[in-house]
C-alpha cells in the first residue's frame, strides 16, 4: 500500500501535467488555425451542417466550464489551498468552450466540425470524470480506498452532473462526423475531383515562403513533403523551389555587387561574401547567443534544486520546487528552439554562400582561358573549396561565442566554489586548449598531406576512366590499377597518422570535464573551500558544457585556416587578369575587310616567369575580305591551331598590334566539343528553330543518313563527350553547329580529318563552297586537295606565316614550302594512279546517296541502349546486408564487441566517480578529504584509460575498413566491360572514389560508433533515473515509442532527399567540367547568358534538395528535443513531489545534472540513426561498384598460350556474329575470313560498315554471338583477355596521352631503355621536337596531352606501338591528324618496321591502304569485298574502285 501523501502528490502531478499538456495542445490549434486562416484567407463562413449539434455542444461546454470554475472557487473558501490539478482543469475548459464557440463559426478546409483534440480533451475528461464518480461510489464499501482524500463530496457532486454531458458531448461529435462523412462522400460523387485538387492545393500551399512564425520555428511547413514522401518515392519534381534569397541568381548578384564595392577598397573575397550575407548573419548571431545563454541555465539551476532536495523542510516549499523545474523546462524549450533555429539558419546562409561562390566560379572559368587554371584545379575548387567555406558559416559564430562560454562557466563557479578553484579551472581549462592546439596543427597539417594525396589519385583515376578503354586495348590496366592502389597506401599512411591524433583529441575531449574536475576539487581542499552536493553537481555540469569550448578551439582554427587557404585559392582565380582584352569582339564596320593581321607575337605560357618561345610569330599585315575562303596548312606542330586561336583572341598578346576581327564568329575546334543533351540542341545551341534552314544545315553536313538511322532522329540523346558518336559524326554536329549559327566569320580547325573521302568531299562542296559562300572562312587541314579552292592559302612552318598568296602563285614557286607540302601530296596521288590508269573509271558525280554516310553501327547500338540519362538510386531502406559488411569489413567485425566494452566501463566508471564526490561532500565528514579525491582520482583515471583504448581501436577499425571497401571497388572497376564505361560517365566512377570513399574514411565509422556510443550514455542515464523513480521507465517508453515513431515517418523522406543531394551535384560538376572543355566555343558564338543560366537552375536543384535535406533534420530534432525536455519536467516534478525520505539526494541531483543532457542525447541518438542511414548511402553506392559483371578472367591457367605467341600472325575468323544488345540489330553478320600471316591488310568501308566493330571482337572487347577467331590456331576466346590483348598493338583512332612526361607516355610499363626510346622517336620523326625541351625524355605531357598537337599526339601513339614489337599490328586512323609529307615518312617506317607483321589498316584515306596487300571492305556489317587492290580495281563496279575514284576526283588539280 502506497503512502496516502506522497500517492496523492503523484496523482496530483499527473493531473496538472495531462490538463497543462491538454490546455497547450489545445491553444497551439487555435493559434495555428487563426495564422493560417489571416494568411491564406481560406475559412469560409458556414453555409450548412449540422447547426443543432453545435450549439448544443457549445452550450455544454459552457456549462461544465462554469462548473470547474466554481468548483476551484468553492475549494479554495473551504480549505484555503489552491490545487494545481483544480485551477488546471478549469483553464482547459476555458480554452476547450473558446475553441467550440470558433469551430461553430468556422468551417476549416477539410470540413471537420471541432477539431481532433478538442474530442481529446472531452474523452480525458470523461474519463477522470467516470473514475472519480467510480471511487466515489466505492467509497463507503471499500475502505482501503481512504487514501484518496483529495476526492472530496463537492468533486463527487460536480462529477455526477458532468458526465452525462460529457458522454453526451462525444455522442454529438461522433453523430456530426457520420453526417459531415455524409456530407463529404455526396460531395464526391457530384463534384469528383475537387477534393484531390484541394488537396494538392494545400499540399503546395504552405512551404517556407508562405509558413507563418509558429510553422517556421516547428518546421511545419516541411509536412506536406513528408505526406508526399511516406506515400510515394519522393522526386525532385515534389519538393518545392528553393526560397529567393537562396537562389543562384540572387546570392550571385549580391556576391557580385559586394565584390564590385570591395575593388574600391582591395576586393577581399571574405568581406564580399560577409557583405552580401550580413543581416543573415546578425539574425543568427541572435540565435546563437540566446542558446549558449539558456544552455548555462542548467548549471546555473542545479545548485538551487538540489538545496532544495537536501532541505529537509520541504513541505511549505513544493511551489517553490515546482516553479525550478517549470524553469528548468523553459529554457531547455528554449534552448532547443534557438539551437534548431540557428543551425538552420547557418546551413541558409551556407547555400547560399555556395550557390553564389559556385555561379562566380563558373563564370570566371568562362572568361578565362590563356595559362589559366586547368579543369582539375576548377572542379576541386568547386567540390572542396565552395563546399569547405559553406561548411564554415556554420563555426563562423564560434569565434565569439568561445570566450562568451568560457565567461559564462566562470561566472557559475565562482558562484559556487568562489574565486581560486574557479581560476584554476579557468587555467585547467587554457592548458587543455593549449595541449589541444599541437594536435590540431598536426591534424590540419595531415589533414592537408591527405588532401594532396586524394588529389594525385583523383587526377590519375580521372584520367584512367577517361582512357580506361585504351588501357584494356594495350592490357595496362593492371599496371596502372597498381600506380592507383600505390597511390591509395600513400593516402592511406596519412589518413592512418590523421585518425590516430583524432584519437589523442577524441581522447582529451572526453577527458577534458575530468581533468578539469581533478584539479578544481583538489584546489577546493586544499584552500578549504566547503564543497556541498550542490556545488559539486553543479560544477560537473559547468565542466561538461566546458568540454565543447575545448574540443571547438582547435577545429574552429582549424577551419579558420582551411577556409582562408579556400578563399585565397578562389580570390586568385578572381583576380586572374580577365581575358576579355585578348578577346577579338569587334562590331562589323563598312570595310570589307573582316580580319586584320598586323606583326605581332602570341604567346600560350604567359604566366610562366621564362622567356618562352613565342607560340605564333606574325610578321607582315594581312587582310582578308569579306567572302574570302582562307585556308591554313602545314606540318604536324607548326602552328595551324594556334594561329585560329590568336584570330579568336585565346592566346594572349606578347607584343605587336591584336589581330582585329569583325563581325560575328562561329568555330570548329580540332577536338570536337559535343555537348550532353539531344543532336538538336547541340546544333541549335541557344538559337531559335528555322526549319528550312536547318533542313539545309543537315543536308551540307551529311547529317540526314545518321539522324534517319537514329531511333529519336534529331532528338537523339548524346552522352558525355559524345561516347555514343563516332569521330565523323561528332565533328559533322559541331560542323553544324557553326554553320546554324549564321555568323560572319567561321574558323574550323581540321573538319575533314575524321571522315572518309566522300563526306570529305560533300562537306567541302556542299557546306564551304554553297552553303557558306558568301561567308568569310579560315580552315586549317592537311587535305591540300582543299586548297586550290581557296582564295588566300597560309602556310605555316615553325609558328610562322612563312608564305600566304593564291594557289597558282604559291604553286609557282620551286623552292617554296608549299611546294614542298604539295609534292608529298602529288606523290601520294602517284602510288593510286599506276592501278587506276589501267582502268580507265569513269569519274562520275557519285549519287546522294552514296555520299550521306551513316556511322558505325557500333554508335547506333550504343545510342540505341536504353541508358541512364539520370544516375540510379537505390530506393527504400539501406539493407542490413550494407551495415554488416560494413562492420564486418575490418577483422571480421573481432574488435567491435571490445570497443563496446570499453565504452560501457567507460560510462560506468564516469558516473560511480561523479556518484562518489557529490554523494561524499553531502554530508561534512562523510569521508576523509584524502579518501574523497583519491577514489575519485581512480575512477577517473580509470574511465580515461578505457575512453583511450576506444579512440584508439576505432581508428584501427576506421583505416581497415576503407581500405577494404576501396579495394573491392576500384578492382572491381578495373575488371568492368568497356560497355560499362560506356553507359557509366566517368563523374559517377570520381564521385564515389573521391566524395563517399572521403565519407568513408573518415565519416561514418565515427557516426556510426558515435550512434552506439550515445545509446549507451542514454540506458545509462535511464538505468540511473529509474534508480530514484522507476516510473520514469513507463514515460521513456512511451516517449521512445513515439520517437521511433517520428524516426520512421522522417526517415522515408529523409533518406530520398540524401539521396538526391548526392545525385543533384553531379550534374553542376558535369556542366562544369563540360563548360571549361568546350570554353573557347561558348565564347566565340557568345553563348555565355545560356551556359550561366543553366549553371544557376542546376545549382537552384541542388540548392533546393539541399535546403529541404537540412530542414528534415531540423524537423525530426524540434520534435525529438520537445518530447524529452517534457521527460525531465516530469523526471524533474516527481524528484520534487516524491517524500525526502524516499529518496537520496546526492543521487537526485546527479539525475538533474545528467538530464539536461537528455534532450541533446536523445537528439543525438535519432538524429544519428537517420543520418547514420543516409551516411551510409555513400557505402551502398560504393558496394554497388564492387560487384559490377567482370569482363572475362585476364589469365586463365589451364589455356595460357605459348610465350613465343603468336609466330605466325595468322588471324582467321569463322561465321562471327556480333550484336551489343540483346534489343539492337546485328552489326557484323556471318563473317568469314583469313587475315595471312605477316601480311598488310587495309578494312575500309562507309562509315557504317563495321569496321570498328571487327578491331573489337580481334580484343574481345565485345564477345561474338556466333562463331569464333582464331589467331595461329588458338581461339581467342579460350584465353585470358592479357594473354591475347598483350600479344596484340593498336593505334586508336582517338590519340590519348597521359599526364606524365615523354618517358611515361611511350613506356608506361617501364621496360625499355632510353636507348630504345630514342630510335622509336626518331622513326616517328619525333626526336627533333622533344630534343628541344632541355628535359628531353622527362620533358612534361600535360592532362589529356594538351601541350602536344593532335598530330604529334598520334604520332607518340605511333611510337609507342612500335617499342612494343608486336606481331599483330592494328591501325585505326592512325594517321588522320597528320599532314601528308609526315604521313608519307610516316607510312614508310610502318613498312620498314613491321615487314614481320601482320598490320589491320582501318583507314579513310585511300592512300593507307593502297599499297596494302589485301584490302577488305565491309557494307552494312559484312564483306562486300576481300582482294588484293589490283584485282579490286580491276572491276569499275567494285565499292573500292568507287572510293579510289572519288579520292582521285577530289585530289586531283582541276
Amino acid at each position: 500500500m502506497f503512502p496516502s501523501t506522497s500517492t496523492m502528490a503523484i496523482v496530483d502531478t499527473l493531473l496538472v501535467t495531462a490538463n497543462v499538456a491538454f490546455f497547450y495542445a489545445i491553444l497551439i490549434w487555435l493559434l495555428l488555425h487563426t495564422l493560417r486562416q489571416s494568411k491564406l484567407q481560406r475559412a469560409v463562413f458556414l453555409q450548412q451542417g449540422p447547426k443543432f449539434f453545435s450549439i448544443i455542444t457549445l452550450l455544454f461546454n459552457f456549462i461544465l466550464t462554469l462548473l470547474t470554475i466554481a468548483f476551484a472557487v468553492h475549494e479554495y473558501r473551504t480549505n484555503k489551498i489552491v490545487r494545481y490539478s483544480s485551477v488546471t482543469f478549469a483553464l482547459t475548459w476555458v480554452m476547450a468552450s473558446l475553441v467550440s464557440f470558433y469551430s461553430m463559426k468556422k468551417t476549416t478546409r477539410d470540413n471537420k466540425r471541432f477539431p481532433f483534440v478538442l474530442v481529446l480533451w472531452w474523452v480525458w475528461a470523461s474519463i477522470i470524470e467516470a473514475i472519480s464518480v467510480s471511487i466515489g461510489l466505492m467509497k463507503n464499501n471499500f475502505e482501503y480506498l481512504d487514501f484518496w482524500n483529495f476526492l472530496s463530496e463537492d468533486d463527487n457532486i460536480v462529477g455526477v452532473v458532468s458526465l452525462p454531458m460529457l458522454l453526451l458531448l462525444l455522442c454529438l461529435s461522433f453523430c456530426a462526423r457520420e453526417e459531415q462523412h455524409n456530407t463529404d462522400m455526396e460531395q464526391l460523387l457530384v463534384h469528383p475531383g475537387e477534393e484531390e485538387e484541394e488537396d494538392d492545393d494545400d499540399e503546395d500551399g504552405e512551404n517556407f515562403t508562405t509558413a507563418g512564425i509558429w510553422s517556421q520555428l516547428t518546421f511545419r511547413w516541411l509536412n506536406p513533403i513528408f505526406r508526399k514522401g511516406r506515400v510515394q518515392k519522393l522526386e525532385l519534381a515534389h519538393i518545392p523551389d528553393v526560397p529567393h534569397s537562396e537562389t543562384a541568381e540572387n546570392a550571385s548578384s549580391l556576391l557580385e555587387e559586394s565584390l564590385r564595392k570591395q575593388k574600391l577598397e582591395g576586393a577581399s573575397l571574405a568581406k564580399a561574401i560577409t557583405s552580401s550575407v550580413w543581416k543573415s548573419l546578425a539574425l543568427n548571431a541572435v540565435f546563437a547567443g540566446v542558446n549558449t545563454i539558456a544552455s548555462y541555465m542548467g548549471p546555473l539551476l542545479i545548485t538551487y534544486f538540489v538545496n532544495f532536495l537536501v532541505d529537509d523542510n520541504s513541505n511549505s516549499s513544493i511551489q517553490c520546487g515546482l516553479i525550478l523545474a517549470f524553469i528548468f523546462f523553459l529554457s531547455k524549450t528554449l534552448e532547443s528552439l534557438s539551437q534548431r533555429q540557428w543551425y538552420f539558419g547557418a546551413q541558409r546562409i551556407g547555400i547560399r554562400v555556395r550557390a553564389a561562390l559556385m555561379t562566380l566560379i563558373y563564370s570566371k572559368s568562362l572568361m578565362i582561358k590563356c595559362a589559366g587554371p586547368t579543369h582539375g584545379k576548377i572542379i576541386n575548387l568547386v567540390n572542396v573549396d565552395v563546399e569547405r567555406i559553406g561548411d564554415f558559416c556554420w563555426y563562423i559564430h564560434g569565434v565569439w561565442l568561445l570566450p562568451v562560454q568560457v565567461i559564462l562557466a566562470l561566472v557559475i563557479l565562482y558562484i559556487n566554489l568562489g574565486f581560486l578553484p574557479s581560476i584554476s579551472a579557468l587555467a585547467v581549462t587554457i592548458l587543455v586548449m593549449v595541449c589541444n592546439t599541437p594536435l590540431a596543427n598536426m591534424q590540419e597539417k595531415l589533414h592537408s598531406k591527405i588532401m594532396e594525396a586524394k588529389d594525385t589519385r583523383i587526377k590519375m583515376t580521372s584520367e584512367t576512366m577517361k582512357n580506361i578503354r585504351i588501357l584494356k586495348l594495350h592490357s595496362w590496366e593492371s599496371t596502372f590499377l597498381q600506380k592507383l592502389l600505390q597511390l591509395r597506401d600513400t593516402e592511406k599512411s596519412w589518413l592512418q597518422k590523421y585518425l590516430y591524433t583524432c584519437s589523442a583529441v577524441a581522447t582529451l575531449f572526453w577527458t577534458s570535464p575530468t581533468l578539469v574536475s581533478v584539479v578544481t576539487f583538489g584546489i577546493c581542499i586544499l584552500v578549504n573551500t566547503e564543497l556541498t552536493a550542490a556545488t559539486v553537481l553543479s560544477a560537473l555540469a559547468t565542466f561538461r558544457i566546458l568540454q565543447e569550448p575545448i574540443y571547438n578551439l582547435p577545429e574552429l582554427i582549424s577551419m579558420i585556416a582551411q577556409t582562408k587557404v579556400s578563399l585565397d585559392r578562389i580570390q586568385e582565380l578572381i583576380n586572374e587578369e580577365d581575358q576579355n582584352q585578348f578577346m577579338n569582339k569587334h562590331s562589323s564596320k563598312d570595310s570589307s575587310i573582316v580580319i586584320e593581321i598586323k606583326p605581332s607575337e602570341y604567346a600560350w605560357e604567359t604566366s610562366d616567369g621564362t622567356n618562352k618561345k613565342p607560340t605564333i610569330q606574325i610578321t607582315e599585315n594581312l587582310k582578308i575580305k569579306k567572302g574570302q575562303k582562307v585556308a591554313v596548312c602545314g606540318s604536324v606542330g607548326s602552328g595551324k591551331s594556334s594561329l585560329l586561336c590568336c584570330m579568336l583572341g585565346e592566346i594572349p598578346l606578347v607584343s605587336g598590334t591584336l589581330i582585329k576581327v569583325y563581325g560575328t564568329r562561329s568555330y570548329v575546334p580540332q577536338s570536337p566539343w559535343i555537348q550532353s543533351g539531344t543532336v538538336r540542341e547541340n546544333i541549335l545551341f541557344g538559337k531559335e528553330m528555322n526549319k528550312d534552314f536547318y533542313e539545309s544545315v543537315l543536308d551540307g553536313c551529311a547529317l540526314h543518313q545518321d539522324i534517319n538511322m537514329w531511333g529519336d532522329g534529331d532528338l537523339n540523346i548524346v552522352e558525355e563527350r559524345g561516347i555514343n558518336l563516332s569521330g565523323g559524326q561528332k565533328q559533322r554536329i559541331q560542323l553544324a553547329r557553326a554553320v546554324y549559327n549564321d555568323s560572319d566569320i567561321y574558323f574550323l580547325d581540321d573538319p575533314f580529318s575524321a571522315v572518309d573521302a566522300h563526306t570529305g568531299t560533300h562537306l567541302f562542296k556542299k557546306c564551304l563552297m554553297q552553303l557558306l559562300s558568301e561567308k568569310t572562312v579560315v580552315y586549317a587541314t592537311h587535305q591540300l586537295e582543299f586548297l586550290e579552292a581557296a582564295d588566300l592559302i597560309l602556310v605555316m612552318k615553325d609558328g610562322k606565316i612563312v608564305e600566304s598568296g593564291r594557289y597558282k602563285e604559291l604553286i609557282a614557286c620551286p623552292n617554296c614550302e608549299f611546294v614542298r607540302q604539295m609534292a608529298a601530296h602529288e606523290k601520294t596521288i602517284n602510288q593510286i594512279n599506276p592501278w587506276h590508269e589501267e582502268n580507265s573509271i569513269s569519274c562520275r558525280p557519285l549519287q546522294k546517296n552514296q555520299i550521306e554516310v551513316a556511322e558505325e553501327n557500333l554508335q547506333e547500338s550504343i545510342s540505341n541502349w536504353k541508358r541512364n540519362k539520370e544516375e540510379e538510386a537505390e530506393t527504400g531502406r539501406v539493407k542490413w546486408s550494407v551495415y554488416s559488411t560494413f562492420v564486418t569489413s575490418a577483422y571480421r567485425g573481432s574488435l567491435v564487441p571490445v570497443i563496446l566494452l570499453c565504452q560501457i566501463l567507460f560510462q560506468v566508471m564516469q558516473m560511480g566517480s561523479n556518484y562518489w564526490i557529490s554523494w561524499a561532500a553531502e554530508q561534512t565528514g562523510r569521508v576523509t578529504k584524502g579518501m574523497l579525491m583519491g577514489t575519485f582520482v581512480l575512477l577517473s583515471g580509470g574511465s580515461s584509460i578505457f575512453i583511450l583504448g576506444r579512440t584508439v581501436l576505432m581508428a584501427v577499425v576506421a583505416v581497415e575498413t576503407a581500405q577494404r571497401l576501396f579495394h573491392g571497388m576500384i578492382t572491381s572497376v578495373f575488371r568492368a566491360p568497356v560497355s560499362f564505361f560506356d553507359t557509366t560517365p566517368s563523374s559517377r566512377i570520381l564521385s564515389r572514389s573521391s566524395t563517399d570513399q572521403s565519407t568513408i574514411d573518415t565519416d561514418i565509422p565515427y557516426r556510426l560508433a558515435g550512434l552506439v556510443f550515445a545509446l549507451i550514455q542514454l540506458l545509462s542515464i535511464i538505468m540511473l533515473m529509474s534508480q530514484v523513480a522507476w516510473q520514469v521507465i513507463l514515460v521513456f517508453l512511451v516517449v521512445f515509442a513515439i520517437s521511433i515513431w517520428y524516426q520512421a515517418y522522417y526517415i522515408t523522406t529523409a533518406r530520398e532527399l540524401a539521396r538526391m543531394v548526392g545525385i543533384r551535384k553531379a550534374p553542376i560538376l558535369h556542366h562544369f567540367s563540360e563548360s571549361i572543355a568546350g570554353a573557347a566555343t561558348i565564347r566565340c558564338f557568345n553563348q555565355e547568358q545560356i551556359f550561366m543560366t543553366k549553371i544557376k537552375d542546376l545549382v537552384d536543384e541542388y540548392s533546393r534538395v539541399a535546403f529541404h535535406n537540412y530542414a528534415t533534420m531540423e524537423w525530426l530534432s524540434v520534435r525529438i528535443n520537445f518530447l524529452f525536455n517534457l521527460v525531465f519536467y516530469f523526471v524533474l516534478i516527481i524528484l520534487v513531489t516524491l517524500p525526502r525520505s524516499a529518496i537520496d539526494p546526492s543521487l537526485a541531483g546527479l539525475v538533474a545534472t545528467y538530464g539536461l543532457n537528455l534532450n541533446v542525447l536523445q537528439a543525438w541518438v535519432i538524429w544519428n540513426l537517420c543520418n547514420v542511414e543516409n551516411k551510409m548511402i555513400s557505402v551502398e553506392r560504393i558496394l554497388q561498384f564492387s560487384s559490377i559483371p567482370s569482363e572475362a578472367p585476364l589469365i586463365i591457367q589451364d589455356c595460357r598460350p605459348e610465350p613465343e605467341w603468336p609466330m605466325e600472325g595468322k588471324i582467321e575468323l569463322q561465321n562471327i556474329h556480333i550484336q551489343y544488345d540483346p534489343a539492337g540489330p546485328m552489326v557484323l553478320k556471318g563473317v568469314t575470313c583469313t587475315f595471312p600471316g605477316r601480311k598488310k591488310i587495309g578494312v575500309v568501308g562507309r562509315t557504317g560498315s563495321g569496321k570498328s566493330t571487327l578491331v573489337q571482337a580481334l580484343f574481345r572487347v565485345v564477345e561474338p554471338l556466333e562463331g569464333k577467331i582464331l589467331i595461329d590456331g588458338v581461339h581467342i576466346s579460350k584465353i585470358g583477355l592479357q594473354d591475347l590483348r598483350s600479344k596484340l598493338g593498336i593505334i586508336p583512332q582517338d590519340p590519348t596521352l597521359f599526364l606524365g612526361t615523354v618517358r611515361t607516355n611511350l613506356d608506361p610499363l617501364e621496360q625499355h631503355a632510353d636507348k630504345e626510346l630514342w630510335e622509336v622517336l626518331k622513326k616517328c620523326h619525333l626526336a627533333e621536337i622533344v630534343r628541344q625541351d632541355p628535359r628531353l625524355l622527362d620533358a612534361p605531357v600535360a592532362e589529356n596531352g594538351e601541350n602536344w598537337s593532335v598530330g604529334q599526339r598520334q604520332l607518340v601513339c605511333l611510337a609507342r606501338l612500335l617499342l612494343k614489337k608486336r606481331r599483330i599490328l592494328v591501325l585505326d586512323e592512325a594517321t588522320a591528324s597528320i599532314d601528308t609529307a609526315t604521313d608519307n615518312l610516316i607510312q614508310k617506317t610502318i613498312r620498314e618496321e613491321t615487314s614481320e607483321c601482320t598490320v589491320i589498316t582501318v583507314a579513310h584515306r585511300i592512300p593507307t591502304v593502297i599499297d596494302n596487300d589485301l584490302v577488305l571492305v565491309l557494307d552494312e556489317g559484312t564483306i562486300a569485298e576481300y582482294d588484293e587492290p589490283d584485282q579490286l580495281l580491276q572491276n569499275n563496279t567494285s565499292s573500292f574502285s568507287k572510293l579510289v575514284s572519288e579520292f582521285l576526283r577530289r585530289s586531283s588539280p582541276k
